[in-house]
């Protein structure tokens, strides 16, 4: 009979054990014995698997191709990276080259495939943290443009989006400017963590000289606990209300740069990008009574219907209690989205994640929201809404530290299109 390696290992140390026994029976019998539990140290245990190993749970590609960006109404997947960059290329020419070396890159990653090998005497062409074959894993790379893009560096000043600006501190931000702007945000989402860090990788082995990173933050969706909507670190559900952005006349009244709007003729199907770094300060929270967090939201938080209903899908009528009993006046759900005619047209379509850095220099827990969402105006739409929030009861538990305002570009319509190409012609 034949042993394989475990079963040899495994009767070699029953064997050793016995040897150990019997060490008086005569001479020799202790260095025997020591030298058995010397191999029995030095030799492997079983192989250590994660616990999803099956290459087959990685998700399906997402077409890169296509009128706007995947990655705006793509369905979230569970892990995120968000990367801002400064443009460090030296002209016109050389940031147009930039542009179409992340189209490419951005084209082969989310489409998948083998790399291509360098060779022995070269440095390798890819990181192989995905093996010898890169896999799609849901991947899609949005990019978006930030306002100081467009000085006098490039010669496209005139063309910036009507409505691009750098981001400003609203009352009860907190902002850090060593996480804040940027020229070119790259928001990279996949289905596993390791997915999207091999595209960030990939992206700046390849713009080396022409991008430098200028702050990142990685992000998470947790699965739906019990089910529903996955929740934030506050224990709540996040992103319950969206407006329904499938239905063509919704999305260009709230989503997409369509034309009449005023805007540079380029811009026609991108839409503005908002992320900001949202900092919790969970251990203050998680000392307020279940009742004052529920009022602040105006949500249940086990079910995430609203205060006074008993399903998700229920629809606040805010009408009916205008002195807010129910849901009191200053919930963040009734400030941010009061539901009124006069504010229905600055809804924005959130997509956020959940980020965990740590710990702070005073040992506080760093962990938050990165508040992430699409529109087509960013000061019809966001600003408005972010200022309806201004002293608002959650501002005691949550700080904005970080982030900027970018314009994620039209989409690539095919194999011969690159980012942005008609900003330049």
């Amino acid at each position: 009979m034949t042993l394989d390696r475990r079963q040899f290992l495994r009767r070699s140390g029953a064997a050793a054990l016995a040897a150990g026994a019997g060490v008086a029976a005569g001479p020799g019998g202790a260095d025997a014995a020591g030298a058995g539990r010397d191999r029995l140290l030095q030799a492997d245990g079983e192989l250590q698997f994660a616990v999803a190993s099956d290459p087959a749970a990685r998700l399906p590609g997402v077409p890169f191709h296509g009128v706007w960006q995947a990655g705006i109404v793509t369905p979230p997947p569970p892990a995120a990276c968000f990367a801002a960059f400064n443009v460090t290329a030296a002209d016109r020419a050389g940031l147009i080259d930039l542009l179409k070396t992340l189209t490419s890159r951005a084209r082969f990653l989310t489409h998948g495939g083998a790399h291509a090998d360098g060779g022995p005497t070269q440095p390798p062409l890819d990181s192989g943290t995905l093996g010898p074959e890169v896999v799609p894993d849901g991947l899609t790379i949005t990019l978006g443009l930030g306002s100081t893009l467009f000085d006098e560096r490039f010669g496209i000043a005139e063309r910036e989006p009507r409505r691009l600006s750098e981001m400003t501190a609203f009352p009860n931000d907190n902002l850090d400017p060593g996480i804040c702007g940027g020229d070119l945000l790259v928001q990279i989402c996949a289905g596993s963590a390791d997915t999207a860090i091999h595209a960030l990788r990939d992206i700046a082995k390849h713009t080396r000289g022409a991008m430098q990173v200028l702050w990142r933050t990685d992000g998470f969706i947790s699965p739906p606990r019990p089910s529903g909507v996955p929740r934030n670190h506050l224990g709540f559900m996040d992103g319950i209300a969206n407006p329904e952005v499938t239905d063509p006349f919704v999305a260009n009244r709230l989503l997409w740069v369509v034309p009449g709007l005023g805007e540079p003729a380029w811009a026609v199907g991108g839409s503005y990008h908002v992320c900001r770094v949202i900092r919790m300060f969970i251990e203050f929270w998680d000392r307020v009574t279940l009742a004052e967090q529920q009022a602040m939201i105006g949500r249940y938080r086990s079910s995430g219907a609203v205060l006074g209903s008993s399903s998700l899908s229920t629809l606040p009528h805010y009408g009916r209690d205008p002195k807010g009993r129910v849901v009191p006046l200053t919930a963040h759900i009734r400030l941010s989205n009061p539901r009124t005619k006069a504010s229905e047209d600055s809804r924005i379509l959130r997509r956020g994640y959940n980020y965990d850095n740590g710990v702070d220099l005073a040992g506080n827990l760093d962990m938050g929201l990165i508040f992430n969402c699409f529109q087509q105006d960013l000061v019809r739409q966001f600003v408005a809404t972010q200022t309806r929030l201004i002293g608002e009861p959650m501002v005691d538990y949550i700080s904005p530290v970080g982030g900027g305002y970018f314009f994620a570009v039209p989409g690539v319509r095919d194999a011969a299109d690159w980012y942005a190409r008609r900003l330049f012609e």
